[in-house]
């Protein structure tokens, strides 16, 4: 069993922290915001830094919400790098599953490298749910022999675990995943928001698109939260935003045009300003209502 530290334990990062001392591994944690009592009861034990993580053990996993994040548990004061040895024996592991700038994250690996430390980048995807029922699509950039060493920790969080590359792979792999999600969650948006002032049942139109080529994991998770009015978090429309400005600023940069992404981002921006930071991102739609001066209706059983 391996010695694990976790750091980042919001909506995320507790259940996979969970998950992995369930799995026998000693897990070693800290969060900015305290570890949970239940993740000690369960026998993880809690640490005043990531220095002091990173002292004790042998993969260090972070789970954070932006690039500033990262680099600041990774490289400041009383960071993760403070508490390694150069070339230490055995070699430790840095697995950052945050989704964060791949150009940050190949700058980040190169700098690991160099004190002799193995380094992967593994976004997931999947969400709160995927987080707690161990089902997280894991997206790994790291090279072949460094993947295997730590495949059998990923599988102890998630359920399609893929090596798509070399360092920063990963993180591009997840850009691609947060395009089509968030214009998939634009799209159904729409199509519920025409169905019900249509006057047609909005949910019966879900069941029936379900069972065609239009079936999504968004139509039947997010689709339903659209109609319930359930925009608790879920992944917070903050987070989409950001992951969105990773997207453009990285297209950008290779001359690549988003023009579809682009509007996505500009309704998440909407949302933002009508104090939506803290809404699931399927709260999108709450903009596309108030461009058409209709709600959607779910109708009477």
């Amino acid at each position: 069993m391996a010695n694990i530290g976790f750091i980042g334990l919001g909506i995320m990062g507790k259940p996979m922290a969970e998950h992995l001392i369930k799995g026998g591994h000693s897990l070693f944690l800290h969060s900015r915001s305290g570890v949970p009592a239940d993740l000690v009861a369960l026998g993880g034990r809690a640490f005043s830094s990531p220095k002091v993580v990173a002292q004790h053990a042998d993969i260090i996993i972070t789970m954070l919400p932006d690039t500033p994040d990262v680099e600041k548990v990774l490289f400041g004061e009383n960071g993760v790098v403070e508490g390694l040895e150069p070339n230490a024996d055995p070699v430790k592991m840095i697995v950052d599953m945050s989704s964060i700038s791949p150009l940050e994250t190949r700058k980040f690996a190169a700098r690991f490298n160099q004190l002799g430390c193995d380094y992967v980048d593994a976004p997931v995807s999947g969400g709160d749910v995927g987080a707690q029922n161990a089902t997280l699509t894991i997206m790994a950039g790291a090279s072949a022999a460094v993947f295997e060493k730590i495949k059998p920790i990923f599988e102890l969080m998630g359920k399609n675990v893929t090596r798509v590359g070399e360092n920063g792979a990963g993180q591009i792999c997840k850009i691609a995943n947060q395009i089509i999600v968030s214009l998939t969650i634009e799209a159904v948006g729409e199509a519920l928001l025409f169905v019900s002032k249509a006057g047609a049942d909005p949910e019966k139109v879900r069941q029936a698109l379900m069972g065609g080529f239009a079936a999504s994991r968004v139509l039947e998770v997010h689709g339903e939260r659209m109609i319930n009015r359930r925009f608790e978090p879920g992944f917070r429309i903050e987070l989409q935003q950001k992951d969105l400005d990773i997207a453009l600023a990285s297209a950008s940069a290779l001359g690549v045009s988003l023009p579809n992404t682009a509007t996505a981002h500009e309704l998440y921006t909407a949302c933002l300003a009508h104090g939506g930071a803290k809404w699931d991102n399927s709260a999108i739609v709450k903009m596309l209502e108030k461009l058409a001066n209709h709600e959607i209706q779910k109708h009477p059983e």
